[in-house]
């Protein structure tokens, strides 16, 4: 075995800059041809949603660093001001890429389908006369312009709002004018059209239309949209806030007004004028984005759902019932969970099995407690609402809703809110911990006694999300996973501490510990010539210890096959390091957000399901939770699903030791998408409730009854 050098910084790959190649793989889908054209623009606004959240939190954290003076290098050797330069230059190049496909490629697919985006020298008389009375109507009250002089400063600007800046001439020096694009009114309105096209305009150029009006007596020297990200990376201290909730809703407001850590810009607007907005907004130049278009494609998810081109989608699938549930689940979830484990492919599966099981709840007289974790919900879910008619209904039930869920702290506020009105037991996440397990405990009490069922799941309790991301369930009245739950739950609300678990293993206790251990059985395995293999399947892998590991493990001949949706900080294919380790990623229709993990084992194979990925975060912050699967039958389906991803030759994208991805090469082999192979999959080989029934049902003697049976 050879000697692993973990201290060298070249065997690791910077996070941030991994993180923004797992962005160019969107990209990549955009520029996909064989996408239908819509999904093309989804991906489109998937990049640029994905940017500003990573320039808001990423770069905004290097950015407070470079402030504080701190120039500790991360695990690939760089100092926050290199991170930050090679980020620039990176994503720089990414958002030339992302529009240069957009003007050179899907503004003219749009075109050839009959969808045209105009711009004013191409409106006919009747679009401008519609766009007249539009503009006097409904934009013109709700537009505010503001000038920039001696007498009035310059105003705080939104984060992410798209702004028009006007240099304006008045005496001897030009002033600065200044005008938001109104979010309200949507950022695309339809217009008339005299055939059966379909026009567009956006709303800034709507708005460009009318500047000498809306500026009146003012002589207009240049114009131009920009438009701002702010770092947004929230700070609280938990430790002396009296109440989390209060605490977290102050800092939202605060996340408006950070300081600016990129500006995007219309490339041809004069120099002065962005000399100008840079030294306002107090931004360096290389925080300045030219941009030759249209600036922020997030609008094209909305424009996504605009009716009649659904054959520009991917064709629509339906999710499937699972065959046990298909007849009785509508009367008695519990009798069917309490024959059998049952196992989710969600979206493959339907999420409507969980949904039904907690409305079932909320209802049956025989149930006596609910207790749940929340960690992202939708802006309207059926869960809550479940939940909320339990507690009407006299049930028990706890609700730990994490606050400190990112982005979604204001909707999980309102929930937390609505549950605790109801008569809910609701706890505000962990002081110091993200909550970020996903578990559903249902307390029964049967004829038989108490009875527990759980639901655990890699990912989040969303009916929305659901339908788009890849997660895998488990429902169980196994009573070693409910004992488990039960004390969980009780340590979640403060009651017990820490004690020995069945089945689960807990983050941050005793996790991380779990998966070393596990890695280096392989390791240890495979020094004595026996056969060692790990699979893992999770979004993304960052954590140090972790890495090193399975560079141990590698170097020992474990072969080690890694699924990365997202960041991968480790570098395959070094000789005598990682030349044993296979990364890929897969982007498809769907987002890949199922954590599975596989270790051989010496033939007594092992294989776990988890919330956690392989991060300092997860393993060190988070409450997580990673748990067994048992059934044998379950178990061989979810090391097919393994199998099958590594197969993928379609949307599989392998990384190279320089970091970078090529496409996996289909040669001889027969095209496999992994994803478009579990739909059809789960719709072909699905079995008849009669054949199910059949094969359960015990071997007897049937005497005949009628004449024609014989």
């Amino acid at each position: 075995m050879n000697i692993v050098d973990l201290k060298n910084h070249k065997n690791y790959i910077n996070r941030e800059l991994s993180w923004l190649e797992f962005n160019h793989r969107v990209l990549e889908e955009v520029q996909y041809k064989s996408n239908p054209l819509f999904e093309r623009l989804k991906f489109m606004s998937i990049v640029s949603s994905n940017l500003d959240e990573f320039f808001m939190i990423r770069v905004g954290s290097l950015w407070d660093q470079i402030q504080a003076g701190f120039h500790k290098k991360d695990i690939a050797g760089l100092i926050p001001e290199e991170q930050l330069d090679l980020i620039f230059k990176r994503a720089y190049k990414m958002m030339k890429q992302l529009h240069d496909t957009y003007n050179f490629s899907l503004s003219n697919e749009l075109k050839k389908n009959g969808i045209h985006f105009l711009k004013k020298q191409e409106l006919s008389l009747k679009q401008v006369e519609f766009l007249n009375n539009y503009y006097r109507n409904t934009v013109y009250p709700v537009l505010t312009p503001i000038i920039v002089d001696n007498s009035r400063t310059f105003p705080l600007i939104l984060n992410k709002s798209l702004n028009i800046a006007l240099l304006l001439a008045k005496d001897s020096e030009p002033v600065l004018g200044l005008l938001q694009v109104p979010s309200v009114l949507g950022r695309y309105i339809k217009i008339p059209s005299n055939n059966d096209e379909h026009c567009f305009m956006l709303m800034e150029d709507i708005i460009k239309m009318y500047l000498q009006e809306i500026f009146l007596g003012n002589n207009i020297i240049c114009s131009g949209c920009f438009r701002i990200t702010r770092n947004a990376d929230l700070r609280y201290d938990e430790e002396e806030a009296e109440d989390l909730l209060k605490s977290i809703e102050k800092s939202l407001k605060k996340r408006k007004w950070g300081a600016v850590v990129r500006m995007e810009i219309e490339s041809n607007i004069n120099k002065k004028l962005i000399n100008r907005l840079k030294k306002e907004l107090e931004i360096p130049e290389k925080a300045v984005y030219k941009i030759d278009g249209i600036i922020d494609f997030t609008y094209l998810s909305k424009f996504y759902s605009v009716n009649g081109f659904d054959n520009l989608k991917y064709p629509k699938r339906i999710s499937r019932i699972p065959i046990e549930f298909e007849n009785e689940y509508e009367d008695d979830v519990f009798k069917i969970i309490s024959k059998k484990d049952i196992l989710l492919h969600r979206p493959y599966d339907s999420f409507d099995i969980v949904v039904k099981m907690i409305q079932q709840a909320a209802k049956d007289n025989k149930v006596l407690a609910i207790k749940q974790t929340l960690y992202r919900v939708s802006g309207n879910s059926p869960l809550v609402e479940a939940l909320v008619q339990a507690a009407e209904n006299g049930k028990q039930v706890t609700v730990l809703v994490e606050l400190k869920a990112r982005f979604d702290e204001k909707n999980n506020i309102n929930w937390a809110k609505r549950l605790e009105k109801a008569g809910c037991h609701v706890i505000y996440g962990l002081l110091g911990l993200k909550t970020h397990c996903k578990i559903l405990l249902i307390v029964r009490n049967e004829e038989e006694g108490i009875r527990r069922y759980v639901h655990l799941s890699t990912g989040n309790y969303n009916d929305v999300t659901a339908k788009f991301y890849t997660d895998i369930d488990i429902i169980t009245s196994n009573p070693y996973f409910g004992e488990d739950a039960s004390a969980l739950f009780n340590m979640i609300s403060g009651y017990t501490e820490f004690r020995n678990m069945n089945k689960f293993t807990i983050a941050p206790l005793d996790l991380r510990d779990e998966f070393i251990k596990l890695i280096q059985n392989e390791a240890e395995n495979a020094k004595i010539g026996k056969k060692a293999q790990i699979i893992a399947k999770f979004n993304s892998l960052v954590d140090k210890k972790i890495i090193d590991e399975l560079y141990k493990a590698s170097a020992s001949g474990v072969k080690i096959n890694l699924i990365v949706r997202g960041i991968c900080c480790l570098r395959p294919g070094i000789d005598g390091i990682s030349e044993n380790i296979n990364v890929i990623s897969i982007i498809g229709r769907y987002l890949e957000h199922s954590r599975i993990f596989y270790f051989y084992n010496d033939g007594e194979e092992k294989l776990y399901l988890s919330s956690a990925d392989w991060m300092p975060r997860n393993l060190d912050k988070r409450v997580e939770l990673l748990f067994p699967v048992e059934d044998n039958e379950i178990k061989d389906k979810i090391k097919e699903i393994l199998y099958t991803y590594l197969k993928d030759n379609v949307k599989a994208r392998i990384l190279n030791q320089d970091g970078t991805y090529s496409r996996n090469k289909i040669n001889d082999e027969k095209p496999l998408n992994s994803q478009d192979y579990f739909y059809e999959e789960i719709n072909e080989n699905k079995k008849s409730k009669e054949e199910i029934e059949q094969e359960e049902a015990p071997f007897a003697f049937r005497p005949v009854r009628n004449v024609e049976d014989v």
